[in-house]
Formats: structure tokens, sequence, C-alpha cells
């Protein structure tokens, strides 16, 4: 899919341009450097388990909040490159200028920023976080800082992330499979190598694993699914795929359960689903029951959906009031000392 400000009115581009990138990338602030004139323009494309979006973009100040990372799902990382343009980005204390092309990596749980200093080309990939760190261990340390290789295997993977874009939607499920792993094998070679961490690269039951994990979050939309088809479709047999998932306590129906739940509290937390009925977000990810539902619902996070969707928009309309009694104060102190 692909989306541009060109033919938006020039007064709702910038509104246009956030929900836009908001799918392609994660809650955040975005301040052009001249409103009147921006345009961009954003391409999203999937692969098994990876979502990946370009953009290209004017000059802008993109940040994350620390409210913003407050309700992320740490379910995802975000490795990024930069195709074309100039940026300064910074997190977790690492502040990094990066001219023309080199990979770096974000973490939505923790605030970030990034400044695009010129008019900019980046890709996206939002990779599962344990897709990523089954491979490479603890990703801390390494936000931040790019990667600028011209040879070697940094170089190797700019180029093979540059074709996915347009590739990526003309793979079968198997190809894409396969291509998906293979893309995350170099990023954490490519970390690795770089940073002199211990690369854990996929044993084949790390890959089984996340096979089967890309596998349940592709299926879990479908009601009545079944632990048989969800290891059919890893290409492996049930008592494999609990084998696999019991090193982390789980099942495959536990395991479903689980991400489900996490998905329909994500989004009975998102201010912009306050439309839809706790029953339409819970058919949406794959239950066919509301009671049964409720009941896990609140066995797993301590209340019922009604009640922590209530208090959720309780607490932001605090947090709202909150800022804008501060605003007011601003105001009052200022109006004082320019009459003093």
């Amino acid at each position: 899919m692909i989306y541009s400000t060109q033919g938006v009115h020039p007064r709702e581009r910038l509104s246009y341009w956030h929900e836009v990138a908001t799918r392609g990338y994660v809650e955040h602030d975005f301040l052009p450097a001249d409103s009147a004139t921006f345009k961009g323009w954003v391409q999203t494309a999937t692969l098994p388990g990876l979502s990946l979006a370009t953009f290209d973009v004017e000059p802008a100040h993109v940040s994350r909040s620390e409210r913003s990372a407050a309700r992320a799902d740490s379910n995802d990382l975000l490795v990024c490159m930069q195709i074309a343009g100039k940026l300064t980005v910074s997190q977790d204390g690492n502040d990094s200028t990066l001219e023309g092309r080199g990979l770096y990596l974000l973490d939505p749980i923790r605030p970030f920023d990034t400044i695009l200093n010129s008019q900019s080309r980046n890709i996206v990939v939002k990779i599962p976080r344990t897709m990523l760190e089954a491979r490479i261990g603890s990703s801390a340390g390494l936000t931040a800082r790019p990667i600028t290789s011209v040879t070697g295997i940094g170089a190797l993977t700019m180029g093979f992330l540059e074709l996915l874009p347009e590739q990526a939607e003309t793979l079968d499920a198997a190809a894409g499979l396969q291509v998906a792993n293979q893309l995350v094998d170099l990023m954490a070679l490519t970390f690795t190598t770089h940073y002199g961490k211990d690369a854990a690269m996929s044993s084949p039951r790390a890959v089984a694993l996340l096979r089967l994990k890309a596998i349940v979050e592709r299926l879990m939309i479908e009601p009545g699914l079944k632990p048989e088809r969800i290891a059919s479709e890893a290409g492996i047999s049930i008592r494999y795929a609990n084998s696999l998932l019991a090193e982390e306590n789980w099942s495959i129906e536990r395991y479903l359960n689980e991400r489900r739940l996490a998905r329909c509290r994500s989004a009975l937390a998102d201010t912009t689903q306050a439309h839809r009925s706790i029953g339409e977000i819970a058919f949406k990810w794959g239950f066919s029951d509301l009671s049964h539902f409720g009941r896990r619902f609140k066995a797993r996070y301590g209340m019922s959906p009604t009640d922590f969707r209530q208090r959720n928009s309780q607490r932001l309309a605090l947090e709202q009031t909150g800022t804008d009694l501060k605003g007011l104060m601003a105001i009052e102190h200022r109006l004082i000392r320019e009459l003093a």
C-alpha cells in the first residue's frame, strides 16, 4: 500500500500524515520544518512476522514521548535503515548523526528522538522482540548506534533490505517465511559483528519456535483456530510444538490465548478505537464467545474488559487535566511576570 500527501488539502496534510505514518511506525509526535508546504509518502509491505514501511519525507522532528512509550506493547523492536538524507537519532543516552546510508535500532518501550535534517528516505522494519533477541540476546546498549558499513555484512544487510519493500508482496507464504528469517539473521549478525556481542544464531529449535510464533500471530484472528492447524502450518507435530513452547512455560493453546488477550488489551487501551464495542474487538481477535473472553480477560488482568477500558479512559482524562492545568499555570505565571 502507498499513501501520499499529494492531493490532500494543505490544512489536512499533517493530520493525514500522522495517521498514516503511525500505522507503519509507532505512536509518535511529528513536527515538520515547514507545516505549510510539508509533503511525504509511505509504502507498506509485510513478510510473515514482520512489517516494513518505506518513508520519503521532508525535514521534520520525530519523537516518541515518555507517555507514548509507557503505553507501548513491548513485543516489537524497530530496525531502521536510512537510504538517503541526513538525520540525528537519540535514545538511551546515545546520540548519533547519520548521513547517507546506515542502519540503526530503536526500542519503542523507551522515548527516542529523530531529527530529519533534510529530505530523507528510510525503511523501518517492525520485528518481534523475541525474534531478534533470540539471536543477539538483550538489545540493551544497541539503540541509536548506527552502522554505516560500505563493505562486509552491514552493506550486504542494507542491500538485501532495500530490495524487500518492492519484492515482499510477490513472495508466497513459504518463501516469505524463509526470507523473513534470513533477514533477521542478517540483521542479528550485523549488530553482533559490529558491536562485538556474541551472536546467538538460529538453532533448528529456535527457528522452529520463531516460525511457530509467527504463525500464531498470522492465524490468531481465525475463530475456532485449533492447535492442530497451527502445528500443521509450522510443519511440525503438536507434540514438538508444545515441547518448544514448554521452554517458556506455554502450550500452543495457552500461548494463542495469551496473544489474543494481549491484542484485545491493546485495542481497549487505544483511544482511537473507543468507538468499537468490546464484543467487536474480541471477535476481531478470534474469540467466539463474549462471556468466555470476559472470564479469561479478568483472570489475566484482574478486571473485566469494561472496567479496564473505563479505568484507562479515566487515567487518560486525569493526565490530560493535569497537562491542561500545567498549561494554565504557565500562562498565569507569564502574565504575572509581564504585569510586574
